[in-house]
């Protein structure tokens, strides 16, 4: 059953986002009260997630780019939410830039759709002709891995941390690296109808999660750290997406919804109170204040996939049924989230000297509310979990084992290898900026010149000419125009006085003047007679 308004229809799977949407939005407007932000802040994140609801919403190509558009165009504004601080800005152009090279994707696939399908409905994509279905799903595949930070596009998720905590809470939980995920489960039957689209998502979730898992591994401050997680744990939302399993891809997406934004706010908590997001500026914070630190510690653990918490199921979910080597990169990826969410643990829990600090009361409410969803919120995927001694329970023991043994594991080892490509995102900002950003911003400038020197030197150029033109006319023309008109009325008045000498007002002089006339015009009668 369904509900449908126009361009807009409420499914199952909308549904489910749009419910996820809507309580991960009040449990971070309420953090966010706390922090006592702007009218503007408040009005920038409801339009964000206004644009989530339609985006999930939309039947067709045409709604689904309002809303992305939208939603792009708003990440950019909280991200650089702070703009007085022009290297908060920067990050948000990065981000921005980024994904909007992305989202051309999806503008050629909406072309291709037209050609191809003579439709921009979702469900009547995998019904295109031959080779304008591969060019759709291509375009599709482009925009939604730059929307969910994957694989080549990950690194501007590292640049999005310069927002607002509260901002980095719903970006990374419920809107936007969300929302390429959901369009990828979405339009599935486009991906498996051409034969090849549905694997290489599977790949790209697959490997991005492992990949992402090390850099999240190596960071030394904490937003990072869970934004490289982010970007990991999104990947296994991409796999389930190309694997056709979508109902296990959207548990995971709600699952890691609650974890996420969660992990966030706590992160948030200790900025606010302690000025810091560095790790090693964060030992024994979890112990300052309690719940923040068992939120956090709630949070840490489902990400961890540890048993029987809300990922340890859903991510287990997704690798059901896969074939041997995506499934060996998902467990690999599954360790590494125990590892990187281990280290983070094990760092806020640390003793450490300092006193407890006060955390208002609104931000307290939100984190309790969350960590009991990142615990039970597993329990949606039990039905679909196979029981004991089935073909696939054997994932779900090894899984929760693994995940276990590396927690366990992480209190031995004194310091975590971080090599430079893994701390540095792979360099993946550093070529993009080589490649993208420089250039582009280069371009800018350039036509930023243009338009000064060009456009409005030419604008300027028409003013000085008309000013000249008015001028040369003031001087010259008008002077001998004014001068002729001056000509004829002083001849005139010349004849009006010569006109008035007669007329001294004597009859007899009158007559005189009459008879001369007469003789005059009798003498002309003859001559021309």
């Amino acid at each position: 059953m369904s509900i449908r308004l126009g361009g807009l229809a409420v499914d199952g799977l909308s549904a489910v986002l749009l419910a996820t949407l809507a309580t991960v939005l009040l449990a971070v407007l309420l953090f966010a009260a706390g922090e006592r932000y702007g009218v503007r802040f408040y009005g920038l994140m409801l339009l964000f997630a206004a644009a989530m609801a339609v985006t999930v919403t939309a039947t067709d190509l045409l709604m689904l780019l309002m809303g992305w558009e939208v939603m792009g165009a708003m990440s950019y504004a909280l991200i650089g939410y702070a703009w007085p601080d022009a290297e908060r800005v920067r990050s948000a152009g990065v981000a921005f830039l980024t994904t909007r090279a992305a989202d051309m994707g999806l503008y050629a696939a909406a072309g291709f759709a037209v050609a191809g399908a003579g439709s921009l409905r979702l469900d009547a994509l995998a019904q295109a002709d031959g080779p304008w279905r591969d060019l759709i799903a291509a375009g599709i595949v482009v925009s939604a891995l730059g929307k969910s930070a994957q694989l080549p596009f990950s690194f501007w998720l590292a640049r999005a941390m310069a927002g607002p905590s509260p901002v980095s809470a719903l970006l990374h939980s419920a809107t936007m690296v969300a929302a390429g995920a959901y369009l990828l489960m979405r339009v599935h039957p486009l991906l498996a109808a051409t034969g090849w689209a549905d694997a290489l998502v599977s790949w790209a979730g697959a490997v991005t999660a492992l990949v992402l898992g090390a850099v999240a591994l190596a960071q030394r401050d904490l937003k990072q750290l869970l934004a490289a997680s982010t970007c990991s744990q999104i990947g296994f939302m991409v796999l389930g997406a190309g694997a056709g399993s979508v109902g296990a891809g959207t548990a995971q997406l709600v699952a890691h919804a609650a974890v996420k934004s969660l992990l966030f706010l706590c992160a948030g908590a200790w900025l606010t109170v302690l000025g810091t997001q560095r790790l090693d500026g964060l030992r024994g914070a979890a112990r300052r204040h309690r719940v923040v630190g068992a939120a956090f510690g709630v949070g840490a653990l489902a990400l961890a996939g540890v048993p029987p918490l809300s990922l340890w199921v859903t991510k287990d979910e997704v690798l059901r049924g896969l074939p041997g080597g995506l499934l060996a990169v998902g467990l690999a990826a599954s360790v590494l989230s125990a590892a990187y969410a281990a280290k983070a643990l094990l760092v806020v829990f640390r003793p450490a000297e300092g006193g407890a600090v006060r955390v208002p009361v609104l931000e307290q409410v939100p984190l309790v509310a969350l960590a009991v969803a990142a615990a039970v919120l597993g329990a949606a995927g039990l039905p679909g979990v196979p029981v004991e001694g089935g073909p696939d329970a054997w994932l779900l023991a090894l899984s929760g084992v693994l995940a276990v043994v590396t927690v366990g594991a992480a209190g031995f080892v004194r310091r975590v290898p971080a090599p430079a490509w893994a701390a540095q995102w792979l360099y993946l900002e550093r070529a993009a900026d080589a490649v993208v950003v420089r250039p582009a911003f280069a371009v800018a400038r350039w036509l930023a010149r243009f338009d000064d020197r060009v456009v409005d030197g030419a604008v300027r150029g028409a003013v000085r000419g008309g000013r000249w033109a008015a001028g040369l006319a003031g001087r010259r023309i008008e002077i001998r125009v004014d001068g002729l008109t001056g000509l004829v009325v002083r001849a005139a008045q010349a004849l009006a006085a010569l006109a008035r000498r007669p007329q001294t007002g004597q009859v007899h002089l009158y007559y005189a003047q009459a008879a001369v006339v007469l003789a005059v015009l009798a003498v002309v009668a003859i001559l021309a007679g």
